[in-house]
């Protein structure tokens, strides 16, 4: 559901609820308790419960008011600081459109339990309208509190935490276990990938980013036709006019396009769903940023790659091959391609590494997290992968402007940057 539509459907349940409830409780609820001493004038005066619902709305505005300026700062902070991708993450935050919708239905309800009270000079106050204000009140006062606690997700360490534990979520939803020493899945028999390609569909739409795959529905759909779907794309993909989506191979009759485009989630931007790569992308923002020169702030990137490299330890265990999703007979059905694991090495190394070749910090770190991951995993092209970007990593130490003592200490490993040695063997003894 788009956020806009929260704050949407406080909006409609409050007006819904403010025209019924007044209602019922000055039909039924005020003349069942007529016994109760003075309930037609009830707990509160009718002067005082107007000051009260009056107060109550007005201040629900200026708590709404509050919100953009919070909203506004966050942005404005995030983009500045870290990467105007990770301002989205915290703007988009379903918290921020909850807080405005609690906020605009107590100002709504409010304004309806006010027109009730002494209505037709009665001299009725709806007590229990009156008590379901002070609890929207109360509610929003904890929604504020949160919201206001929300702002501490500013700081560096917990922006870093939440973006890398939505990315470890989203690796470990979209790639299997390995098994000890085992390099990929085992194979599975696959007839179809043989036949000819009956089927190509390509986009005709405006760019967009492909935001995730719905896997059951095109499995459906090829067992459907006992055909194989190939996706050319890969999720976080920018598609353009005329790329090429998918091709069918030995489908008996054209797979409906409608269907399938509507299996393949596309939006403007790209998103944590399906996509561990996009974590990974907006750390490396966020170090390369510090590195700036405007910035020069290397312990932040040492901080990234802290994140870094518990990714790449997580996802050294998993299977990187291209995704191949079966029907219930075990025939695969679905393939779309996926990163390897240099491709992962690269992204979240490469950046750093360039940028952060004047930083003795950044190198020292870098050193430690190539050779943590390495003694992580046991399968031995990966390994070999890592002792070949250890070597790219000595040649930039080599190239750099540090003298020959700077160069030796740069090319020591230490987990903080700058703060304890650590002289280790990159791989595993036998």
């Amino acid at each position: 559901m788009p956020l806009w539509l929260i704050p949407m459907a406080y909006v409609a349940g409050a007006v819904c609820f403010g025209f019924l409830f007044p209602r019922l409780e000055n039909e039924y609820l005020t003349r069942y308790f007529a016994f109760v001493s003075d309930w037609d004038i009830g707990n509160f005066s009718v002067a005082s419960a107007q000051a009260l619902l009056g107060s109550v709305a007005s201040g629900m505005m200026a708590l709404t008011a509050i919100i953009f300026t919070v909203a506004y700062i966050t942005a404005q902070f995030n983009t500045v600081a870290y990467s105007p991708r990770v301002a989205l993450l915290f703007v988009q935050n379903p918290t921020l459109f909850h807080s405005f919708g609690l906020f605009s239905a107590t100002f709504i309800f409010s304004l309806y339990t006010l027109a009730w009270v002494d209505r037709e000079n009665s001299h009725v106050v709806p007590q229990f309208s009156m008590t379901i204000v002070a609890a929207l009140l109360i509610a929003s006062m904890f929604s504020f509190a949160r919201l206001v606690r929300g702002v501490s997700d500013l700081q560096i360490t917990n922006t870093l935490q939440v973006i890398g534990d939505r990315g470890r979520t989203v690796l470990r939803e979209t790639f299997e276990r390995l098994q000890d020493g085992e390099a990929s899945p085992p194979a599975l028999n696959d007839e179809l990938g043989d036949k000819p390609v009956t089927q190509v569909l390509r986009y005709t739409g405006a760019p967009r980013t492909i935001a995730n795959f719905n896997v059951p529905v095109l499995v459906r759909i090829a067992q459907e036709f006992n055909a194989l779907v190939e996706l050319d794309c890969a999720v976080g993909d920018t598609v353009v006019y005329d790329t090429q989506l998918l091709r069918v191979r030995g489908a008996i009759r054209p797979l409906p396009e409608k269907l399938l485009l509507g299996a393949i989630a596309l939006k403007r931007a790209r998103t944590f769903e399906q996509d561990p790569k996009y974590a990974i992308r907006l750390l490396v923002d966020i170090a390369i940023k510090a590195l700036s020169p405007t910035i020069n702030d290397p312990t932040t990137a040492v901080q990234v790659i802290d994140q870094l490299e518990d990714m790449l330890r997580r996802l050294g265990r998993r299977a990187l091959d291209d995704v191949r999703a079966t029907d219930r007979d075990g025939i695969v059905r679905l393939t779309y391609p996926t990163p390897n694991w240099e491709d992962f090495l690269r992204l979240s190394f490469d950046e750093i590494r360039q940028y952060g070749a004047s930083s003795v910090q950044v190198m020292r770190r870098l050193r430690s997290a190539l050779a943590g991951v390495a003694e992580s995993i046991e399968d031995k092209s990966r390994i070999a992968a890592i002792e070949r970007y250890v070597q790219q990593l000595d040649l930039v130490i080599s190239r750099s402007p540090f003298d020959a003592e700077d160069r030796a200490f740069a090319s020591q490993q230490d987990r903080q940057g700058m703060g304890v040695s650590r002289r280790r063997q990159l791989t595993k003894t036998a």
